[in-house]
């Protein structure tokens, strides 16, 4: 039997699935967290063979003596994952230390995280990039604002969503950026700025480095200014993968040599004209070794008909799947905020959309600054019906 570790495997909290369905595809799921057994949710409990709560998963060494002790009484470790963001780096230095040949090494960390390295694997794939700078010094951000001309977008090199992202578009912005910078511990890259939408390639890849599954999403509102405004998170799965997007995606996923993973990779299609192409085309702004976030395997499975927790199970069990898409949606995040008054309460979004509703609940803390506090998914037939939803569940008091 094989043996799969599971890293913080109650966060987000649909992640229980992805062990569910390991589980049933015959691994011995372990779990690795900080939560008390004794409050971990039932249906996590059921899916793990075995759990072992660490005081601390930011303190390497007391996950690393976890995995040792799972490796002792269960035998060679077949995978140690997270799928979350925040724990690839050590999800590689436990497959390094524990020799284990599935995912992502300490070699390949850079790759994966610095958005400064991931252009030269963009760039490999044949797909252009944004032109940037290290911001290391004041002289060097101020000489490349003289050859890219303002907006810039100045961002943590390596970052989580994001988080201290901001647009300077002038001399004084410049100057309280650096000022704000000084004395901080973070490696900031500087960008042109890019007139484009955010749109995904979100797949499921075999251990060839084959894709199993694929579709995407579109974000009509930067992310930026919805962290920085605090305003309300709207993102969708598509209907049908753009052809362009499922291409690009492919070739990055070879340029960045995935396996056995479910990514999730973004692009900027272009709304006008300008260096990095013509209006409608694609430019690569960053990769993500892991699902987009919090519940968006369970949206790509409103709008696919499908179980993508399965198919990635299949994924690291077989290398491949017999699960196959159904009828096919747009499926809609609306993410509101606590602080902002609307028109429309709960009960007025639930007695107009009914059964287009598929989830509604409370955001956890950790990623509301991102996705809003309270969120509403729909799948509709059509984009126009997805956008007067949008329209009405965010329509201000």
């Amino acid at each position: 039997m094989k043996n799969f570790i599971f890293v913080s495997p109650d966060f987000p909290d649909n992640y229980w699935r992805f062990c569910r369905c390991l589980k049933d595809d015959g691994f011995n799921v372990l779990g690795i967290g900080d939560r008390p057994y004794n409050e971990l949710p039932q249906e996590l409990i059921a899916s793990l063979t075995e759990y072992y709560k660490v005081p601390s998963l930011e303190n390497y060494g007391e996950v690393y003596r976890a995995v040792a002790f799972f490796a002792f009484k269960y035998g060679r470790i077949d995978f140690i994952e997270s799928n979350n963001e925040y724990w690839l780096e050590q999800d590689a230095r436990l497959r390094t230390d524990f020799n284990v040949g599935t995912g992502f090494t300490l070699k390949d960390v850079k790759k994966i995280k610095l958005k400064s390295e991931m252009k030269k694997y963009y760039k490999k794939a044949g797909i252009n990039t944004a032109r940037f700078t290290l911001a290391k010094s004041p002289a060097a951000c101020r000489k490349f604002i003289a050859e890219v001309g303002y907006p810039v977008i100045v961002k943590p090199d390596n970052g989580v969503g994001a988080s201290s992202t901001h647009k300077l578009s002038s001399d004084a912005e410049l100057a309280a950026f650096l000022k704000d910078a000084q004395g901080k511990n973070i490696n900031y890259i500087m960008e042109e700025y890019v007139d484009g939408e955010v749109q995904s390639y979100d797949a499921v890849i075999d251990g060839s480095g084959d894709p199993l599954f694929e579709t995407g999403n579109i974000t009509p509102k930067s992310v930026m200014d919805v962290v920085n405004n605090a305003d309300d998170c709207l993102f969708y799965i598509v209907k049908e993968l753009a052809e362009d997007i499922r291409e690009a995606g492919r070739r990055a996923v070879k340029a960045f040599g995935v396996k056995s993973r479910f990514i999730h990779f973004e692009f900027f299609r272009l709304l006008s004209d300008g260096p990095l192409g013509k209006k409608g085309e694609l430019a690569g702004l960053e990769v993500n070794m892991r699902p987009s976030g919090g519940v968006s395997p369970e949206m790509i499975n409103f709008a696919n008909s499908v179980d993508v927790y399965k198919i990635y199970a299949d994924a690291m069990a077989y290398g491949k799947t017999d699960v196959t898409a159904g009828k096919k949606y747009f499926c809609g995040f609306a993410g509101r905020r606590d602080a902002k008054k609307y028109r429309y309460s709960h009960g007025d979004i639930i007695q107009k959309y009914g059964a287009h509703v598929k989830m509604s609940r409370r955001v956890p803390a950790v990623l509301s600054g991102t996705m809003g506090d309270y969120m509403y998914l729909g799948a509709f037939d059509g984009e126009d019906e997805l956008k007067e939803f949008y329209a009405f569940v965010t329509l201000r008091a």
